[in-house]
């Protein structure tokens, strides 16, 4: 009976570590591609529970060659935005607005941390992103925190599994520039993509 028991938990374990496999077609993703004028650059966004102060969840932004999103296990889902395994694409600075506006409000707000990269490590964190695969729930910053280190630059970041370990690490990083977004609309983020019309 107890490995029934067993087996059981670590099948629903597994299960829980699994991702959800999204791959928009390659039309789509071509025609959504967009990069931001300016340096290559690395984002990271931090989710921080505004009454206990814990980290939510962790994104990466990347502005290489095109502009994506990696957000690992992550919840934001619009059907003009194409997206393959946690990698979202077409990240337009509407796209990005929105995407911080659905996780800031009322309980939680958006920590945002920036830093110029070469050409080179733009891209080489584009190609490890894209490799990842989808990321499985509770995950999102150890899966981060994993591509980063493998950055060349961002060596000494170590493997973590909370949000606010990750950005304190990032932080420390020379050049890092780093703001907090703020809203205090209800709970209920899905009525910010509900109320989202993307420009044409």
């Amino acid at each position: 009976m107890r490995k029934w028991v067993l087996l059981i938990i670590a099948t629903i374990t597994l299960s829980a570590c699994a991702g959800q496999k999204v791959w928009a077609p390659d039309e789509v993703v071509a025609k959504a591609a967009y990069r931001q004028a300016g340096p290559a650059r690395l984002t990271l966004f931090t989710m921080i529970n505004n009454k206990t102060g814990a980290g939510a969840h962790t994104a990466l932004m990347i502005n290489g060659s095109q502009r994506v999103i990696f957000d690992p296990a992550g919840s934001f889902k619009h059907k003009s935005v194409p997206e393959r395994n946690d990698v979202i694409f077409g990240i337009t600075p509407e796209v990005a607005d929105v995407y911080t506006r659905y996780h800031a409000r009322q309980t939680y707000r958006v920590q945002i941390q920036q830093i110029d990269v070469s050409p080179e490590v733009a891209e080489m964190a584009m190609r490890e992103v894209m490799a990842y695969g989808a990321v499985g729930k509770l995950r999102c910053s150890n899966s981060t925190s994993q591509i980063i280190a493998r950055l060349p630059g961002f060596e000494h970041i170590k493997q973590t599994w909370f949000p606010r370990k990750l950005a304190k690490q990032f932080g420390q990083l020379p050049g890092v520039t780093s703001q907090e977004l703020y809203e205090y609309d209800s709970d209920d983020n899905s009525k910010v993509l509900a109320a989202w019309q993307p420009a044409t």
